[in-house]
């Protein structure tokens, strides 16, 4: 198929989109913590307008003190900040794609150490369901500032050089607050009523278009289902684009969602493609301009089908661009293969936002983030590389360094890749991951790896295949702490179960209630299978993501799963367990199946041997030291650029 949908351009006002590719505004962290531009923030979007992209929607600045959210989020409320956006908005025209900058206020939904230790803000004081920080009911005075602090922002992105701005009134912010009856019980003109809470919005339109003129872009992005009770829907939503169209504004970006409601933001796979849609077939029925559509458009033939049908003018991926910031260019050379695909994990990038990490990145390509340390360029001495291991590691390692112009022998013991990673993608919800070892095994094979399947490495064949460098990605092992009556031949592991190896009894007992223990739960649960989790940590589930997590648990308890937390095992029988809460001992008997899911650690036992055929060796991914996917693919990438 040739997409051309996809591919057609698009005017707004003098401005023509190349085609219908959107990276829309999402926080980064990839600025200076002073909230200026850094040379990181502008090598990324960069790579995305290098990759295709029509349109880039810059990620949201603040336009004043009290609006920031993220720990990096750029200030937009000085001139001072014009110039590094000069920079960042040259850099993506140079590429030829359009871009327009995001102008933001967190209200409610920030907390005193995102703002300098100022109260946040709101329309009324009523705490962030999320952020749960006390809050400050603004005056009507202060809500006329406001308005007119956003229209100097949006000026300070024409000086910069953006085709337009992008109004943040989606995901439950200050101007969505405004907005919704869910956070708005002002009695003033900026509330009551459907007209006093939209005049914020509206107004904010009016100061824009003002200050910057008729060429100006105006992009509003809203979210047409808050999914909170109280908050606003479809039925009215329809009724904002309509007041928005006659305010000025160029361009909708059709969202949903507030804070307390995250999981329909940057949703898990539980979503489907296009999941928002026919709702935004809806909003597009009611108006003359242009619609964005946004909802997990991994699905090139969903994308195209939404455009070529009416049902959006513009398709915004947005970790779909974190995944692969080549995704257009991918799609119009015919090489969808090759196109790096988001799994919905959230792990690197929702999860590092809010983690010390920091800033964000993609599992499946590590690089995202990271895009001027790793340029790809071919080395001058080609090596000799041998990878011991299929997983996600060695599979990253292997077409990582093979990229760059190494020889690359990948040996895997089994009879199929993918390691541990490839059962990940058995429970519910978890599909994705097939697609992801699906693209490493395509990389590999398009950069020449010579993948020799079924295959036990030692120090003999090491040594036979005289590598210059070797990588070592042989994974892990299941934990067997020392508990009396562990090593029983009736219990099985996890991959026993995902692989279809065992077929379990109708009650089942899962030992341990980490990620593999509750994902192996839902797998059972959604086979009509009784299951019951004892897990030692305070809670099940703690190393599972938010936004998996909130879906995850509403399917356990549709299937009726059962969980004893603060649990520790003390002996194992044929059909169950002692296990001691609260310096009590408890039995829990009569299960059909035992599963042991108490975690891994790393299985290494070749590194040895390996340093006795080369000098050069590397230890990468559980093998290293066990942790979740992203370890393995980061490890295993910067294993390829090491040889």
């Amino acid at each position: 198929m040739s997409y051309e949908s996809l591919f057609a351009p698009l005017q707004i006002k003098n401005t023509v989109i190349p085609n219908r590719f959107v990276v829309p505004p999402m926080g980064t962290n990839l600025g200076n913590e002073d909230g200026t531009v850094s040379d990181r923030l502008i090598a990324y979007y960069q790579a995305r307008a290098k990759g295709g992209f029509g349109l880039i929607v810059v990620e949201g600045v603040a336009i004043n003190e009290t609006g920031r959210c993220i720990p990096n989020e750029g200030f937009f409320y000085d001139d001072s900040a014009i110039e590094g956006h000069k920079r960042l908005a040259k850099a993506i025209h140079d590429e030829g794609s359009k871009c327009i900058l995001q102008i933001h206020h967190a209200g409610r939904q920030t907390n005193p150490g995102l703002t300098g230790g100022q109260t946040p803000i709101a329309p009324t004081r009523i705490a962030c369901p999320v952020d749960n920080a006390l809050t400050r009911e603004i005056t009507t005075e202060e809500a006329w500032e406001l308005i007119e602090q956003f229209g100097d922002a949006a000026l300070r992105a024409k000086k910069a050089g953006y085709d337009g701005v992008d109004v943040h009134g989606a995901h439950g912010y200050l101007i969505a607050q405004f907005m919704s009856t869910h956070a708005n019980k002002r009695t003033d003109e900026f509330g009551g009523t459907f007209e006093g809470r939209m005049k914020f919005p509206l107004e904010i339109v009016k100061n824009i278009r003002k200050k910057c003129g008729e060429d100006f872009i105006i992009s509003f992005r809203f979210s047409y289902d808050e999914k909170v009770f109280a908050g606003r829907t479809l039925e009215e939503s329809v009724v904002v684009a309509h007041l928005l169209e006659q305010a000025g504004v160029d361009l909708l970006d059709v969202s949903l969602m507030t804070y307390a409601s995250t999981e329909y933001m940057s949703a898990s796979a539980m979503l489907p493609n296009g999941y928002n849609m026919f709702a935004t077939e809806k909003i597009k029925s009611e108006v003359s301009i242009p619609v964005m559509a946004v909802g997990r458009f991994n699905n090139v033939s969903m994308a195209d089908f939404a455009v070529s049908s009416g049902k959006a003018d513009l398709i915004a991926l947005g970790r779909g661009s974190l995944a692969d910031p080549e995704y257009p260019n991918k799609v119009k050379e015919g090489r969808l293969d090759e196109i790096s695909p988001c799994i919905a994990c959230t792990q690197s990038c929702l999860g590092y936002i809010l983690s010390p990490k920091v800033y964000v990145s993609c599992l499946i390509n590590p690089v995202t983030g990271n895009e001027a340390e790793y340029p790809f360029d071919k080395v001058d001495t080609p090596k000799n590389i041998v990878v011991v291991g299929g997983g996600p590691a060695g599979l990253m390692s292997a077409w990582t360094a093979a990229k760059r112009g190494h020889h690359v022998t990948l040996l895997e013991k089994d009879d199929a890749l993918g390691g541990q990673f490839r059962l990940a993608a058995i429970p519910p919800t978890k599909h994705e991951i097939a697609a992801a070892i699906r693209y490493y095994i395509t990389m590999c094979r398009k950069y020449g790896v010579d993948i020799r399947m079924n295959t036990e490495a030692d120090e003999k064949l090491l040594a036979e295949l005289k590598p210059d460098a070797i990588i070592l990605a042989t994974g892990s092992q299941p934990v067997m702490p020392p508990i009396p009556g562990i090593r029983n031949e009736k219990f099985v592991g996890v991959p026993d179960i995902l692989d279809g190896k065992v077929l379990p009894g109708a009650k089942c007992l899962v030992i341990g209630g980490g990620m593999s223990g509750v994902e192996t739960a839902d797998f059972l649960g959604e086979h009509f299978r009784s299951v019951t989790i004892v897990e030692m940590r305070p809670e099940i589930a703690l190393d599972e993501e938010y936004t998996p997590k909130v879906f995850l648990m509403q399917r356990l308890n549709a299937h009726g799963v059962q969980s004893v937390t603060n649990a520790k095992v003390t002996e194992f029988f044929d059909d169950g367990v002692n296990y001691e809460k609260d310096g009590v001992i408890h039995e829990l008997r009569g299960f059909d199946t035992v599963i042991l899911a108490m975690g891994v650690r790393s299985w290494n036992p070749l590194e040895e041997a390996a340093k006795k055929v080369c000098g050069e060796v590397y230890v990468i991914g559980d093998a290293e030291k066990a942790g979740p996917a992203n370890h393995a693919t980061e490890t295993g990438l910067k294993a390829g650029f090491a040889v």
